[in-house]
């Protein structure tokens, strides 16, 4: 299967630049895939398309303010940092620019107020051990106080490359889901953007069930695929949980006959990921637990869990319209996304979503 398969016509201006005014009015299409036809609504009307004895799995991991600035020890030259994954303890995988400044040895300080080599007199150095994958680097930070602390104080929000604009002070929020809670993540999982506690309210009153996993998204799931043949593209690990409580409330959903719908591409990697077939039932079933998951979704596969997806709009060519192209098909996908273009829905991390029922 090529990759120009996945390709299609994006005019630049409806990439989103801002999130939308408040988190559920962003618009929402919804695609019939047994008919074929799309829907234009809002999203604080999602709930209108759930039904009692659903399940909603939604992605709680909590992104880190990943993005740091700072200056090369010994000449001043300045570095940006952004953290990919963390190894062990106080050493983590990194993304540097300009890399070509940085080899082992070297340590870098991180700016914010205060004095050069101690932001508001407290210390935060990274220095650089090795080399990582794809030119990142493998460092270990020294600081003074909670690394976790520290981060939140000089760190900004990883938002992607295609948003052209600064870090604000919304972004802190607005760059967050409303129920995120565990953190690990370098990208937020954007599909749950859109999600308010008082939907999420709604959503239970109707008799809707919420089950939370944990995928620390990776830089990898963004990378482009940079081979002809996707079938020759490897992803990146990404570490996820699925504790006791979740797993039993999806596979109390699949054995009572209700639907898993999916809330976002990294929830459903995380749950067919920890899919086991259940002799005794004849069913795919979750198992609980920790582990590291590569797995790459694409036109053939079949799903084992997920039965429907609410999901943002996809770069051309990424792993991510991949999946997307799995549950539905890559013409039917393609066909809508030219229909999004023409009603001008807003695309991407902080853009408008899809409801693939």
């Amino acid at each position: 299967m090529n990759i120009n398969d996945f390709d299609y016509e994006l005019p630049k201006e409806l990439i989103a630049q801002t999130p939308a005014e408040k988190r559920d009015f962003s618009r929402l299409m919804v695609v019939d895939r047994a008919t074929g036809a799309v829907e234009h609504k809002h999203f604080y009307d999602i709930v209108d398309y759930l039904e009692p004895g659903d399940c909603l799995v939604l992605n709680n991991s909590k992104v880190l303010p990943a993005r740091l600035y700072g200056v090369k020890e010994g000449t001043g030259a300045k570095i940006e940092f952004l953290l990919t994954k963390r190894i062990k303890g106080d050493t983590w995988e990194t993304m540097v620019r300009p890399g070509k400044r940085l080899k082992a040895g070297d340590s870098v300080i991180f700016s914010g107020p205060g004095s050069a080599d101690k932001p508001n007199g407290k210390l935060f150095r990274a220095v650089i051990k090795d080399y990582g994958d794809d030119g990142t680097r493998i460092v270990d930070f020294e600081y003074d106080g909670i690394f976790l602390e520290r981060l939140e104080e000089l760190g900004q929000m990883p938002l992607p490359p295609y948003i052209e604009r600064e870090n604000n002070k919304e972004d802190k929020d607005r760059y967050q889901t409303v129920y995120c809670r565990n953190e690990g993540s370098v990208a937020a999982p954007t599909a749950g953007l859109h999600f308010t506690k008082e939907l999420l309210k709604k959503a239970e009153d109707k008799g809707v069930k919420t089950a939370y996993v944990t995928l620390h998204v990776g830089i990898g799931t963004f990378r482009p695929v940079k081979v002809e043949n996707i079938e020759d593209h490897h992803m990146h690990f990404e570490e996820y949980f699925v504790n006791e409580e979740t797993a039993s409330v999806i596979n109390d959903t699949i054995i009572s006959g209700g639907r898993i719908i999916s809330v976002g591409t990294t929830s459903t990697r995380t749950v067919e990921s920890a899919a086991k077939f259940d002799e005794e039932r004849g069913l795919w079933l979750v198992q609980p637990g920790h582990g590291n998951t590569d797995i790459f979704i694409y036109p053939g596969y079949k799903f084992k869990i997920i039965d429907s997806l609410i999901t943002n709009f996809h770069l051309p060519k990424s792993t991510l319209l991949m999946l997307v192209s799995a549950l539905y098909n890559r013409e039917d996908i393609l066909r809508v996304y030219k229909i999004a273009v023409e009603e001008k829905y807003r695309f991407f991390s902080y853009g408008d979503a899809m409801f693939i029922k």
